[in-house]
């Protein structure tokens, strides 16, 4: 996409905003504008700060801004430091994250472990449920939107983004938003659900839809319709639409687990208005890395949290040791922030995942048919 704003600064006359933000390198662009690193210059906090040329057709900056005061406080939200006009640019000032998932997964050869999809899946649907407990949904989930945090915060995923965030309920009577038809899809296509091509009216399940591709996609290296070129916009969604309709999981991978896909039927079986149950979505995962922990032994490097789901120790030689093998009864319900720090690797080539028994999904329309996940 092109930047609606030059990628040199100097072009732009604009150092410095908001009087103390001295603005860096150029660390991302795209329809809304520039992101740039930068630093606070009298805490010396290090900070990103997004720029959006005031003579772009659509602003967007200002309503992003209003959106983050609105979800403020939670974990896996950025803080603003501070929004107003620089010469003839919008300016947002935001905490400096990390690299996104997008870029974690093409650095990591186009595959995470199960694992490391399982602990994502926890955070990222916490990320979720928070900003659609604001009364927002978010509109363009995608793997470049989920950024990992620094310092002390390199264990939790953030959400970034919500220039297409919007209110499901009326600020003044909480009355969920009517359904519409003929809406134009927004967000990013590879993601977006099908009711979002059919030109439905956005809510929460759409989300939700959004993210079981994205853990698809991280944990198979890629979805069916990546790459597809069209010579027009429509056909290009009719082309992803059917190819999303007939997805099945098993044509993907022979071994993702059938969690990936009663997780993908249940968002494609809410109802419009219909709160998604994130709790029973997140024990789905949680399940699994359960089983997998007990019977791979995969190492949790990095535990990070109170009540974290392995109890590490530091043995006599320096060495960490495992205390205990993790139970169903220690998954906390609700989310603990939990992330190790190596799942980034690819599984063996020997590795199974092991059957679940989990909650029939809800037969509506556009349901897939799970792959079989027991050892051959």
């Amino acid at each position: 996409m092109e930047s609606a704003i030059g990628s040199d600064d100097r072009q732009l006359n604009v150092v410095r905003v908001g009087g103390k933000y001295r603005l860096g390198e150029q660390i991302g662009s795209g329809s809304f504008g520039t992101v740039y690193s930068g630093v606070n210059v009298i805490s010396n906090e290090a900070i990103a700060v997004k720029l959006e040329s005031v003579q772009v057709e659509h602003l967007q900056l200002e309503h992003e801004y209003r959106v983050y005061k609105s979800i403020k406080g939670s974990i896996g939200i950025p803080s603003v430091r501070w929004f107003g006009m620089e010469g003839d640019c919008n300016a947002l000032v935001l905490t400096l994250l990390g690299p996104s998932l997008e870029d974690t997964f093409n650095r990591s050869n186009h595959k995470f472990s199960l694992t490391g999809v399982l602990i994502l899946a926890d955070q990222m649907i916490s990320r979720i449920e928070h900003i659609h407990s604001c009364h927002f949904i978010h509109g363009d989930i995608k793997p470049a939107n989920f950024l990992m945090g620094i310092g002390e915060h390199d264990h939790e995923v953030y959400l970034i983004d919500f220039g297409l965030a919007k209110r499901f309920r009326d600020p003044k009577t909480h009355l969920h938003i009517p359904c519409k038809e003929h809406c134009p899809p927004t967000g990013t296509v590879p993601y977006v659900s099908i009711n979002n091509h059919l030109g439905l009216e956005r809510s929460r399940r759409d989300d939700i839809e959004s993210l079981a591709y994205i853990l698809i996609y991280f944990l198979c290296g890629s979805l069916p319709w990546h790459g597809i070129r069209a010579t027009t916009s429509g056909q290009e969604h009719q082309t992803i639409l059917q190819l999303k309709m007939n997805l099945t999981l098993d044509h993907l991978h022979p071994a993702c687990p059938s969690v990936f896909s009663v997780f993908l039927n249940y968002a494609r079986g809410l109802a419009f208005d219909e709160k998604p149950d994130y709790d029973y979505l997140r024990s789905l995962f949680r399940k699994l890395l359960i089983t997998e922990e007990q019977q791979y032994r995969h190492p949790f490097a990095k535990c990070i949290m109170s009540n974290s789901l392995c109890d590490w120790t530091v043995g006599s030689r320096g060495k960490t040791s495992r205390r205990k093998v993790l139970q169903e009864k220690d998954v906390p319900l609700l989310d603990k922030r939990y992330v190790h720090s190596v799942f980034i690797p690819c599984l063996p080539s020997d590795h199974r995942p092991s059957r679940l028994r989990s909650r029939s999904s809800r037969t509506r329309c556009h349901l897939i048919t799970p792959t079989t996940d027991s050892m051959p």
